[in-house]
């Protein structure tokens, strides 16, 4: 673990700020950065997309004013963007920003992203050809016969990996079969084992933690608001571009629930409703995922951003 940054002079640990969609991870990451003279380092999987603004959240300009602000626009809609790319392009970012003396401050709601980063997991196999022959072989077999039985498959070989893995996400369901076909171990057990190495800096997880009727209060009115700032127009965009349907961004909540609406088999309300729902869902995962971490997460009150950034900086010196 390398701790020869002079900012570790001040802070033994790196934050990640966590949490599920709505809970307020930006404002508090943003706050730290203020005060801490830190810069954000993203770590949403959709929010790395292009032109996807509304139906992720991202930060307005704003919101963000003068705050460095990394790993948001970086690929193309319908780009492939896996967790190892993730980590190949976020250590050296931590690594720059540790060398000018200033402290990463990584935000986000992807757990794969997140364990990553604070295990340090190594996604190579070893036997890349034999995973890709696995995923064309699944990805045919999701084309022929739908999610479903690939999912059913999922639920029988690696419970534990299905149980954080949303079933409408095609592209982590295919990825997980297809390393327990390529390799004949779970992806559970696979990812167990990549922990080997440690991770390359000290990070320390804290999530924002609200009581669950508040929080879906919070999501049903933000997709309110994403609906008034143009989520359609996002997902008409990818119409529009001809994004492959099976794509991580037409799998992202807010826009596969549009494409009924902009195909005229939904209306807008019964689309909003679907994306209120799935959205609640998605959160109930990501708070699943957080909390199989156990004391690796130290959670935070809903609080005043400033008051909270303030605790957060204390437990990482």
């Amino acid at each position: 673990m390398n701790t020869s940054f002079p900012i570790f002079e001040k802070y033994s640990y790196i934050p990640i700020i966590a949490g599920p969609t709505a809970s307020g991870k930006s404002a508090l990451a943003l706050e730290i950065c203020r005060i801490a003279d830190g810069e954000l380092v993203c770590a949403d999987s959709m929010q790395i997309y292009k032109g996807l603004d509304v139906g992720t959240a991202k930060d307005s300009k704003e919101e963000i004013g003068d705050i460095p602000h990394y790993l948001t626009d970086i690929v193309e809609p319908g780009a492939n963007f896996s967790v190892y790319d993730y980590v190949c392009t976020a250590l050296p970012v931590i690594r720059d920003i540790l060398e000018r003396g200033k402290l990463p401050v990584v935000c986000g709601g992807t757990g794969q992203y997140i364990s990553s980063l604070l295990y340090g997991l190594d996604y190579g196999t070893g036997d890349e050809e034999a995973e890709i022959k696995a995923t064309k072989e699944l990805t045919e077999e999701f084309g022929q016969k739908g999610i479903e039985p690939l999912y059913s498959r999922l639920k029988e070989v690696d419970p534990e990996a299905a149980d954080k893995i949303d079933p409408q996400n095609t592209r982590r369901v295919i990825r997980a079969l297809a390393v327990y076909d390529a390799l004949g171990i779970t992806f559970t057990e696979k990812n167990k084992k990549s922990k080997a190495n440690g991770p390359e800096f000290p990070f320390k997880v804290f999530m924002i933690d609200w009581d669950r009727e508040v929080l879906y209060d919070r999501i049903n009115r933000r997709v309110g608001v994403m609906i008034d700032n143009g989520l359609v127009n996002e997902a008409k965009m990818l119409l529009d571009l001809n994004v492959d349907r099976t794509s991580t961004c037409w799998q992202a909540i807010g826009y596969k629930e549009m494409l009924k609406y902009l195909e005229g088999e939904e209306t807008l309300e019964q689309a909003a409703d679907r994306i209120r729902i799935g959205t609640r869902h998605y959160a109930k995962r990501q708070l699943t995922w957080l909390r199989s971490m156990g004391e690796d997460v130290t959670p935070v009150k809903p609080d005043d951003p400033s008051v909270n950034a303030k605790f957060v900086l204390q437990l990482c010196k």
